[in-house]
Order: C-alpha cells, then sequence, then structure tokens
C-alpha cells in the first residue's frame, strides 16, 4: 500500500522514483521481511511457550524426535504475518498475478492454521480430515486457475524448459492441471516439513529461483530474448519471492537445528501452495519437478512407500518420507538437512540454467 501512496509522489519529489523499480522493492522486501520476521519470531515463541502449545510428535517415528514433543510450532503464523506486512510497504496490487498467488496462499494459511489449531490449542490428533483439506484446496487451486485464464493472466499452453515454444495446448483440462500443480506442490512441502530447518531451506531456494524467473517472465525485451512466455505485471511475483525468502531466512533463524520452533501446517501449506502458483503464474509447471525437486522427491518416497506396502506388504524404504529413511539408516540430522539443502540449492542453479536452453 505504501507504493501506491509513494510512487504518485514522484512527480514532485524524484527520490520516490525509485519505487518504480522492481529491483530496489525485492531488495528491500528482503531486509524488511528478514528483520520483522526475527523480531516477531522472538515475540511469537515466547507466546506460545507461555501458552504451552507445542509441537504433538507422531508415536510411530524416529525415536530421536520424541525429545522434540512440547516445541512451539504454527511458525507459518510469523512466516505469513511478515510477508504480507513487507508486501504493504513493497508490493505493486496492481498485478493479477500477485493477487492470485496470495489469494492461494492466505487461502492455505487458513487451512493450515484451522488444521494446527485443532491439533494444538484443542489437542484434536487428527486435525483436519484428509478428505477436508484435499476439498478446500483443490477447490483453491482451480478458482485460481480459472481466474488466470478467464482474465488472460495466463494461457493454457504447457512450456518445456527445453523448448522455445509451448508443447502442447491443454485447453479446459489446463484448469485442472493448474490445480494438481498447486495442491501436489503445497502437500509436498507439507511432508518435507520433518525435521529442524529442512522445509525452510528448499523454501527459500525455489521461492528464490522462481523469482528471478517471475521477474524475467515480466519484462518484455528478457522474455523474447530468453524466449520465454511474456506475461504482464509477473515481475511483481519477485517482491512476493523475496518476501518469502526474508521471512524464510528470519524463520531459519529459530528453526535451525535444534528447532526453537516448527512452522506447522499453518506455513507448509501456505508456502508450498504459493510456490506451486507461482510455477503456474509464470509457465514454468514442468519446470518447478526441478526446483522443488527436494519436495517431489519427498512426495513420491510416501507414495511409493504406500503403495508397496498395499500391493506387496513390503516397505521399499525404513521409514518415508524419505529423510526418515536416511536419519534410520544412522544419519546425524543435521547432516540429512544440509545435504537436502545442497542438493535444492543445486537444482535452483540447474534450474535457472535451463533459462539459456531454449
Amino acid at each position: 500500500m505504501l507504493y501506491h501512496f509513494l510512487y504518485p509522489l514522484s512527480q514532485e519529489i524524484s527520490a520516490f522514483n525509485i519505487f518504480r523499480y522492481i529491483t530496489f522493492r525485492s531488495f528491500a522486501a528482503f531486509l524488511i521481511a528478514t528483520i520483522v520476521s526475527i523480531v516477531w519470531g522472538q515475540v511469537f515463541i515466547n507466546f506460545m511457550k507461555k501458552k504451552q502449545f507445542g509441537q504433538v510428535v507422531r508415536d510411530d517415528g524416529p525415536e530421536s524426535h520424541f525429545k522434540k514433543a512440547g516445541t512451539p510450532t504454527m511458525g507459518g503464523v510469523f512466516i505469513i504475518g511478515s510477508i504480507i506486512l513487507t508486501l504493504l510497504f513493497t508490493a505493486n496490487f496492481n498485478s493479477k498475478p500477485l493477487l492470485i498467488t496470495l489469494g492461494v496462499m492466505l487461502s492455505y494459511f487458513v487451512l493450515g492454521f484451522l488444521d494446527d489449531y485443532l491439533k494444538v490449542l484443542k489437542k484434536n490428533t487428527d486435525g483436519v480430515s484428509a478428505k477436508g483439506k484435499l476439498l478446500w484446496q483443490f477447490a483453491t487451486a482451480i478458482i485460481a486457475g480459472w481466474i488466470g485464464v478467464k482474465y488472460g493472466v495466463i494461457d493454457t499452453e504447457l512450456y518445456s524448459p527445453f523448448l522455445k515454444d509451448s508443447i502442447i495446448n491443454l485447453h479446459t483440462i489446463y484448469i485442472l492441471f493448474v490445480a494438481f500443480v498447486i495442491v501436489g506442490s503445497s502437500n509436498a512441502v507439507n511432508l518435507t516439513d520433518g525435521l529442524d530447518g529442512l522445509a525452510i531451506g528448499p523454501i527459500v531456494t525455489s521461492a528464490a529461483t522462481l523469482g528471478i524467473i517471475a521477474y524475467a517472465t515480466g519484462h518484455k525485451e528478457i522474455s523474447e530474448y530468453l524466449f520465454i512466455p511474456y506475461i504482464e505485471s509477473a515481475g511483481e511475483l519477485t517482491v512476493l519471492a523475496a518476501s518469502i525468502v526474508g521471512a524464510g531466512v528470519g524463520f531459519l533463524w529459530y528453526n535451525s537445528y535444534p528447532a526453537q520452533i516448527f512452522m506447522g501446517d499453518v506455513g507448509s501449506l501456505s508456502l508450498g501452495g504459493a510456490l506451486g502458483t507461482f510455477a503456474v503464474m509464470t509457465k514454468n509447471e514442468l519446470l518447478f519437478v526441478v526446483i522443488g525437486g527436494i519436495f517431489v522427491v519427498e512426495a513420491v518416497s510416501v507414495i511409493l512407500q504406500v503403495g508397496s506396502y498395499k500391493l506387496r506388504k513390503k516397505r521399499i524404504f525404513k521409514m518415508a518420507p524419505i529423510h526418515h529413511h536416511f536419519e534410520l539408516k544412522g544419519w546425524p540430522e543435521p547432516k540429512v538437512i544440509v545435504r537436502f539443502w545442497i542438493i535444492s540449492i543445486f537444482l535452483a542453479i540447474l534450474s535457472i540454467a535451463t533459462l539459456k536452453m531454449r
């Protein structure tokens, strides 16, 4: 909102002209979100400790996790809060891609908050039912996809990260495809959030990567040079990406091993949904498989584990998601986390490199 107040004043005060630049507002967003997240995070942790609202640890998980019971959770509240507060200072809300992405993130925030509220505050270990979650997630994602196509924000073409032109037009099926991308991303991030700092690392690298791509997608000359689809106002997603990175770094200040607070579904569902919508709004649904490779592997490990047990009564991994498999193989938790971060950084750089392969 501050952008909409200050930038018009640039005609009278030339210094305010700097607000027109997405790059400046993105750097400012990162700094603001980081500071707000760190400051707010400490206040939030103290509040959760005072109220004794702690994490409920699954009794079938690794024994080393039992000691984490009671650690404050729902850290996603101050992550998303920091992002929204930052955007009020730095974002241009005339951007349709930004508004659609925010809409998905806030909808999933409400869902995650309700789920955590039932689990942590009401001591209901089931939280929102699995069917209820999927219904909410798919309804939100389908609406987002429909709005995007209906109002010409995005088309129904599907693009490959290695080809200049689209590979297929999905027409009306595209909206359903969009829903699977967004819902899949949300749940994959949720599954990844099982170790101290494990999920927020790839969230930060994925957001940074998608932010760079969004800037190129929303810049007509750059998009033409790189042979990627040009999407009007998509560059504003870079400001959102910078806010996510900053808030994520602030959260990691407290979530790094040993964690003082956990993200909770309120954070993982909303941030995962935002990343999936990012991919859709920049037409990088297929490339997102590489960008969010860690999330994909975590989700696939669960699918394979469940499928194998139902069909063969045998497990492929010692435990799923796969990060628990490595824990049970004897890897210390910090080693699992850092190695997954390294892979995430590698995949981020590889994804950016594909921009020159078209």
